[in-house]
């Protein structure tokens, strides 16, 4: 089941690729494996997945250990400060840098380690409560102030849209997130590159793919539904 899954999201985002004039391989695809057991996830490696999201710091851990070296891992969830150290050098990406806090933090322990670690910041675009992120208004405030922390190097933006029924609801967001990202790239920023775009999941990959995602986490879509 996961295999065909996969080659049916890998088949949406192609299409969607088409449709707007984008290339396929210029959008990666994180499986969501949070709260999934090992064995589905080794099925999606073996259909060839290599990079997995997790949304909590020790679940991750603990599917490190068990699974191939060669798996590559991207941290989802919210981060607490304190569990920084725990992942520091073993995640490929960091998508949920939310406050200038835990960008110092991350900047600290890159130091110690003496590594560079790749983050995105989070934007709530939406402006959702219930969600953590920068305002759009306060993300390149935060890109120059983390520009000038050692070791932290800002990729590009991720955001978690709104749940909704109708994916086309989210379009405006996506858009807006594209155009922040465009925006701040103008600037010029030293140590701050915006050619990532973390945005779409299960509900609305096809449409985040459309208006620009370089990167969309999908789990449901692949995993099946908890």
């Amino acid at each position: 089941m996961v295999s065909e899954n996969l080659e049916q999201v890998k088949a949406n985002i192609e299409a969607a690729c088409k449709r707007v004039g984008r290339d396929p391989k210029d959008v990666r695809l994180v499986a969501v494996s949070k709260t999934k057991p090992i064995s589905l996830i080794e099925e999606a490696i073996e259909a060839g997945q290599d990079t997995f999201g997790e949304n909590k710091v020790q679940e991750m851990c603990d599917k490190m250990e068990v699974l191939p070296d060669n798996i590559k891992w991207h941290m989802i969830g919210h981060l607490q400060r304190n569990k920084v150290k725990y992942i520091a050098g073993k995640v490929e990406l960091i998508h949920s840098v939310d406050s200038i806090r835990l960008a110092k933090q991350i900047s600290d322990e890159a130091q110690k380690q003496s590594i560079e670690i790749p983050v995105l910041l989070e934007v709530n675009v939406a402006r959702e409560e219930s969600k953590f992120g920068f305002f759009t208004e306060e993300t390149e405030d935060a890109c120059r102030e983390i520009s000038k922390m050692p070791g932290i190097r800002v990729k590009g933006l991720m955001t978690s849209a709104p749940f909704v029924e109708n994916a086309e609801d989210n379009r405006k967001y996506f858009k807006k997130l594209y155009e922040l990202a465009v925006d701040i790239q103008s600037k010029n920023i030293d140590n701050i590159s915006m050619r990532e775009l973390s945005m779409g999941m299960t509900g609305d990959y096809v449409v985040a793919v459309e208006e620009g995602a370089t990167i969309v986490r999908v789990g449901t879509g692949i995993f099946g539904s908890r």
